[in-house]
């Protein structure tokens, strides 16, 4: 992928969130100075009409046009600083206030949501091109190739240690190759999130059976062709990301059955902004990845102690009943990305 597509990925990530949320961020001079609402007529008493909403000011200049494209990318609207120091550190105290109604500070969950979806998806297309099969990865300081030459020299390298043995020769050099080879394959798979010939080999010999005949025909695709399928995952899962907020929503509610002060109101808030987090958070840990820094993967650790801190602002639990509950979160995720691949595979006729 070209810089210039990144750059127009992260544009439109931006100005997906900022469409959620046109009536915020205009100029408060603008470049023009109507005594009137250019939209309804309504004489102007504000910054903004008082009967329809728009923006009393316009701007009707080239110059102002990318400043507000630059503006919706690269400040969105300014509430993004003030948001996402609150989203990491304090969780909880993000998602009650929006609840509650102080919301003019804060990015809404749904316009924070889509920014992160297509920022995330942006930088895995990146990362995709970067390890690409022409591509090298460092590991322990050998530069190594793609995916497919590494199980090529896996196969060549236990060849010659069985020639070793076979002559009764030391295999320990080989041995150290073949460690070193076989953590390059596993780096690379994570990383570009594929799967070997041998994992392929493993999915055609699975055994899959649904009792719904639209799920039962898209794992009867998966077994058939499970490159295909992945293939299709990867280039889908983002048009369908929305999905995973109505998938999440029940499970919480059921969580909070029996206290009625919570509405379903609250936990899609919750459930937005938690989803809003995760793509972030997997955002920090592909850059990471892709820049080779050390223990990047251990970010991932965030994740609970980040459900259990919503948690227990949000709902005021104490931290018992916040630790259960993150326990069962972490569980309804797992539930809800299998009912997501499900959806996305019967959805794109896998």
């Amino acid at each position: 992928m070209s810089g210039g597509e990144v750059i127009g990925d992260l544009a439109q990530s931006a100005l997906t969130a900022r469409a959620v949320e046109p009536a915020h961020g205009e100029g408060e001079d603008g470049h023009s100075h109507e005594q009137a609402c250019l939209n309804c007529g309504t004489a102007l008493i504000g910054s903004h009409c008082h009967a329809c909403g728009q923006a009393a000011h316009v701007h009707k200049t080239l110059g102002a046009f990318f400043h507000d494209l630059l503006h919706g990318v690269f400040h969105f609207e300014g509430k993004i600083w003030r948001t996402l120091p609150k989203l990491t550190f304090k969780p909880g105290q993000l998602t009650r206030e929006y609840v509650d109604g102080r919301r003019a500070s804060y990015v809404s969950p749904i316009a924070l949501f889509l920014f992160g979806v297509f920022l995330m998806f942006a930088v895995v297309k990146q990362v995709a091109g970067v390890y690409g099969e022409h591509a090298n990865v460092n590991v322990n300081g050998v530069a190594i190739k793609g995916l497919a030459a590494n199980e090529q020299a896996l196969v060549e390298l236990k060849a010659k240690r069985a020639a070793l043995i076979k002559e009764g020769q030391p295999t320990d050099e080989v041995d150290g190759q073949i460690d070193g080879r076989e953590a390059a394959v596993e780096a690379i798979k994570d990383v570009r999130g594929e799967f070997s010939q041998g994992d392929l080999a493993k999915a055609k010999d699975a055994k899959f059976t649904s009792s719904l005949p639209a799920i039962q025909v898209a794992l009867d695709e998966f077994k058939q062709n499970p490159a295909l399928v992945i293939y299709k995952l990867q280039n889908n899962a983002y048009k369908f990301s929305w999905a995973l907020i109505p998938i999440s929503v029940p499970f919480v509610w059921l969580l909070f059955l029996f206290r009625r002060r919570f509405h379903l109101y609250d936990h899609t808030v919750f459930v937005t902004y938690s989803l809003s987090f995760m793509t972030l958070l997997a955002v920090v840990v592909m850059t990471g990845n892709a820049l080779g820094a050390d223990y990047v993967g251990f970010l991932i650790l965030l994740a609970p102690l980040h459900m259990y801190k919503q948690l227990r602002g949000t709902y005021a639990l104490t931290r018992f009943e916040a630790l259960w509950r993150t326990g069962a979160l972490l569980a309804i995720a797992l539930t809800a990305l299998i009912l997501f691949t499900i959806l996305i595979l019967v959805e794109t006729g896998a």
